[in-house]
């Protein structure tokens, strides 16, 4: 149940309940397959979507039928205020990086049949032109509706004759802010969270993957469940969201 707390508003104006303004900007990167420039907030992340007529070589060795979808993602040097070294300066992908990509990927392998797919490749790149928090959100939700204009283009194509999306899917970050749960953290919210969850969630109301942890603190089963009806109303809105941007493309 959400907590009456909801009527109080933050330091941006909003409800505890209500998300910062999202938009998409589709068909931003000419040469991809699909993609979109989500705005959420002050957080911007570039998603685009390749294909590649093949499948990874492991896929080969075992003889697995259907395609692949890999994720990649990066913050550019200047999305946030200190400039953000490039991984392939250091010499190695950070954990936190690895972490995000590898959880792109599985949350969008869950949204398909890959054996509709067929033997081939999505690649999914997103890009974090501006980090103001939930990055990992807004790369997931952007990435959905990158990969679904992809695979509208495969099927105007007729490269594929079935749609192989089975559901949309989004995802919202929500935590424990000085004592109130809150839905979609900015980054000053983020940092000074004492219970900090990641949902996943796909438009039949499954759960494809929550992540969260307590921040040097412990949380009830009572915040747990003001969490999820915070998240989980957050996503619904996200998917509408998404449905409109899709309208008409």
């Amino acid at each position: 149940m959400v907590s009456s707390q909801s009527s109080c508003l933050r330091a941006d104006g909003r409800r505890a309940d209500e998300l910062r303004p999202i938009t998409f900007q589709n068909h931003i990167a000419p040469n991809a397959a699909g993609s979109t420039l989500i705005e959420w907030g002050d957080t911007r992340v570039i998603c685009g979507v390749t294909i590649e007529e093949s499948v990874p070589r492991w896929m080969k060795e075992q003889n697995l039928a259907g395609g692949w979808i890999t994720a990649e993602y990066s913050m550019l040097p200047y999305s946030t205020p200190q400039r953000k070294p490039r991984d392939s300066t250091k010499g190695r992908i950070e954990g936190r990086t690895q972490e995000i990509q590898r959880l792109i990927g599985r949350t969008l392998r869950a949204t398909l049949d890959l054996e509709k797919l067929g033997p081939r490749t999505l690649c999914v790149d997103c890009d974090v032109l501006q980090a103001d928090g939930g990055t990992r959100t807004a790369a997931i939700t952007g990435a959905y509706v990158a990969l679904t204009f992809a695979v509208r283009r495969l099927l105007r194509e007729g490269k594929l004759t079935e749609n192989p999306v089975a559901h949309a899917v989004a995802a919202v970050s929500v935590g424990v802010v000085d004592g109130r749960a809150l839905c979609d953290l900015c980054y000053t919210e983020d940092v000074a969270a004492a219970v900090d969850f990641n949902l996943v969630m796909n438009a039949a109301g499954e759960f494809i993957e929550l992540q969260g942890t307590g921040e040097e603190a412990t949380f009830t089963e009572a915040q747990l469940a003001e969490l999820l009806a915070l998240g989980k109303a957050g996503i619904r809105h996200l998917l509408r969201l998404q449905e409109q941007a899709l309208l008409g493309d």
